[in-house]
C-alpha cells in the first residue's frame, strides 16, 4: 500500500517516542523521572474545575467554530491587561496551541515553500510544516551565544525566493532563550521588509525569570498584515489536558482562511472553553508563585547537570526546559539503554533526544531537552541517576 510522501517525511515526537518502552519499564517496577514532556505538575487553578462541576446544560452542544464568546472575551481581557486591545474578530479559538499552529501554517504554506525557524526548535513545528508540503529552513543557533538568533545578517541569509514566513517561540522551547523588546522589533521589521508572515508562539509568555514585564508581539504597531500569534492555556495555567488555545491576528483575510479549517473540524470542546475562560480570572499572585517555583527548579537542575563531567548547558531565562549536550555517543541510544538495561536502586529517567529539534543533518545527536517540571527533590535525584548512568553507559 502507498502512503503519503508528506507523512513519510514526518517523525515521531521525541518527547513521546519511547512511551511504549517506558511503559514496559514501569511494569517491571522501575521508577522513571519523566523529564521528556513539558507537563507542568503545579495545580491547575480551581476555577477551571468549578466550571466543570457546575455545568448543567441539558444538551452539550457544539460551540461556534470560531470559539465561544465567553472564552474569546476572557482572552481579550487578558490581552487588554498587557496593553493590547483585540476584537473577537481577531481571535479564533482552537483545540490547543497545536491546532492554532496547524491552521496558521496550512493557511500560508504551499508545496515547495520554506519557513525560517531558529534551531533547535519544537519538533512539532517540522511535523506540521511537512504536512503542508513546505520545509523548514533552519536558522542555526548555539549555546555559547545563549541560542540568540535576532541578528539581521543571519536571519536575512536564510531568506530566499521560497520563503513565506518566519516562526519564533518567545520564550523558547527547547532552549529557554528569551529575546528582548529590541530583538523582537528586529524580527518583526525583517518580516515586514521582506513581505513575510511572522508567527510568534507565545504560550510560555509568563515563564520569564528576569523580572521584565510580559512581552507580546501584539504590543507592536505596524505589523497587522504580517503577524500571527499562537497562545494557549496549557502551560500558563498548568491545563495541558484542556486542549484550548487561540489563533490571533489582525490580518482578517488570514483568519478567514483559517476559519475554513475551523468549520471543517466543527468546534473546539464546549465545556473546556467555558472552564478555560474561568482560568483567566486568576490574579498575578498565581504567576508570581509559579515563576518562583520554576526558578528554584531550574537552578536545581542546572546545579546537577554542571556536576557531571562533560555536560554542556546554558542557564535558560524562560520557559521550563534545559537543552544540554551529554558526553554520550547518541542520545536516542542512551535513552533506549536507560529504559531497558539500566537502573540505580530502581530509578531511571527520560528526556527528549535532541536530534529531532534540528533540521540541519548531524546536529543534536548527543543533545537532550529536559523539562524541569518535577519537584526539586526529584530533579536532584534525577541528576544523580543521570551522572551514574553516563558513567556506566560509557564504560560498557
Amino acid at each position: 500500500m502507498k502512503f503519503s510522501s508528506k507523512i513519510e517525511k514526518c517523525s515521531l515526537s521525541p518527547m513521546r517516542k519511547f512511551a511504549a518502552v517506558a511503559e514496559r519499564a514501569s511494569e517491571r517496577g522501575l521508577n522513571i523521572f519523566r523529564l521528556n514532556i513539558g507537563q507542568p505538575d503545579l495545580p491547575t487553578p480551581r476555577p477551571f474545575f468549578e466550571v466543570l462541576r457546575g455545568f448543567d446544560q441539558p444538551v452539550l452542544s457544539y460551540a461556534p467554530s470560531g470559539g465561544l464568546p465567553e472564552y474569546l472575551d476572557a482572552v481579550r481581557r487578558y490581552y487588554a491587561g498587557i496593553g493590547v486591545e483585540l476584537s473577537r474578530e481577531e481571535l479564533l479559538g482552537t483545540t490547543g496551541g497545536s491546532e492554532a499552529l496547524t491552521m496558521a501554517l496550512a493557511s500560508i504554506l504551499d508545496e515547495g515553500d520554506e519557513i525560517v525557524i531558529p534551531e533547535p526548535y519544537y519538533p512539532n513545528y517540522a511535523t506540521i510544516t511537512n504536512l503542508t508540503g513546505a520545509r523548514v529552513h533552519p536558522l542555526t543557533t548555539c549555546p555559547e551565544e545563549g541560542y540568540r538568533y535576532a541578528i539581521r545578517e543571519r536571519v536575512e541569509a536564510c531568506i530566499n525566493e521560497h520563503t513565506r514566513a518566519i516562526m519564533i517561540t518567545n520564550p523558547g522551547n527547547p532552549t529557554g532563550c528569551v529575546i528582548n523588546r529590541q530583538e523582537l522589533q528586529l524580527m518583526l521589521d525583517i518580516a515586514k521588509e521582506h513581505g513575510l508572515f511572522i508567527i510568534c508562539d507565545e504560550v510560555y509568555r509568563e515563564f520569564v525569570y528576569n523580572g521584565e514585564p510580559l512581552l507580546s508581539a501584539l504590543q507592536f504597531e505596524g505589523y497587522e498584515e504580517n503577524l500571527i500569534v499562537i497562545d494557549s492555556v496549557s502551560k500558563r495555567f498548568s491545563a495541558c489536558g484542556a486542549r484550548i488555545g487561540v489563533l490571533i491576528s489582525r490580518n482578517r483575510e488570514l483568519l478567514g482562511h483559517a476559519m475554513k479549517i475551523a468549520q471543517s473540524r466543527l468546534s473546539s470542546p464546549t465545556v473546556d472553553q467555558l472552564a478555560a475562560a474561568a482560568l483567566y480570572t486568576v490574579d498575578n499572585s498565581y504567576f508570581d508563585a509559579m515563576r518562583k517555583e520554576y526558578v528554584s527548579r531550574r537552578d536545581t537542575l542546572i546545579r546537577g547537570l554542571r556536576k557531571i563531567p562533560g555536560v554542556v548547558c546554558e542557564v535558560p531565562q524562560g520557559a521550563f526546559y534545559v537543552m544540554a549536550a551529554l558526553p554520550v555517543d547518541d542520545a536516542e541510544k542512551f535513552q533506549q539503554w536507560l529504559l531497558t538495561e539500566f537502573d540505580d536502586h530502581g530509578d531511571t529517567l527520560m528526556f527528549a533526544a535532541g536530534k529531532a529539534f534540528y533540521a540541519t543533518p548531524g546536529k543534536g545527536i548527543n543533545e537532550v531537552r529536559m523539562a524541569y517540571v518535577l519537584e526539586k527533590e526529584k530533579l536532584a535525584r534525577a541528576m544523580e541517576v543521570l551522572a551514574i548512568a553516563i558513567q556506566k553507559y560509557n564504560a560498557r
